[in-house]
């Protein structure tokens, strides 16, 4: 494994990433609902119309996982990534439909320096799933922990933005 490019210190509060661009399919949608969310405005084109979603249409399960695809093509897994502590808020804006190209618009919060592993840094993200109007289709905010560049150094604060 290589040395990684993005450590906590290069996540400023304020600061907004964006990338990824990911067409979904139909396919991807019917096949992802069959085996994790089988209701049938996500199997069934006709189901779907005749929903208060208007058309087929994947999971909020699925566009979550489309999102942390795309968080670790666009930046994870160029990072010193420690995984995350959880998630505080996952909303479900706007239907993702066949067809939508989506893209990732990640926004950095807040961060801080563990007290209890100075080798360690928090770090606050505001994440939003956008579809080809600048819909937002999904939004998620949660903490996520990265290796310090140089745990001796001292911490800059960066209250939230």
């Amino acid at each position: 494994m290589s040395e990684p490019e993005l450590y906590w210190e290069d996540f400023v509060p304020g600061e907004t990433r964006e990338f990824g661009e990911k067409h979904v399919t139909r396919e991807e949608i019917v096949d992802f609902a069959k085996d994790y969310d089988p209701q049938p405005f996500h199997l069934d084109e006709k189901a779907g119309a005749a929903s208060i979603l208007g058309g087929l249409c994947a999971s909020g399960w699925h566009s979550c996982a489309m999102l942390m695809r795309m968080m670790c093509d666009g930046y994870i897994l160029q990072s010193a990534s420690l995984g995350a502590p959880g998630v505080d808020e996952v909303r479900w804006q706007k239907p993702v439909y066949v067809d939508d190209v989506l893209r990732v618009r990640n926004t950095c919060i807040d961060r801080r320096a563990s007290k209890s592993r100075p080798e360690m840094g928090l770090t606050k993200f505001r994440t939003e799933l956008v579809n080809q109007k600048d819909e937002v289709c999904l939004l998620m905010t949660g903490w996520a922990m990265y290796a310090r560049r140089d745990p001796s150094a001292p911490v800059e604060t960066g209250g939230a933005a």
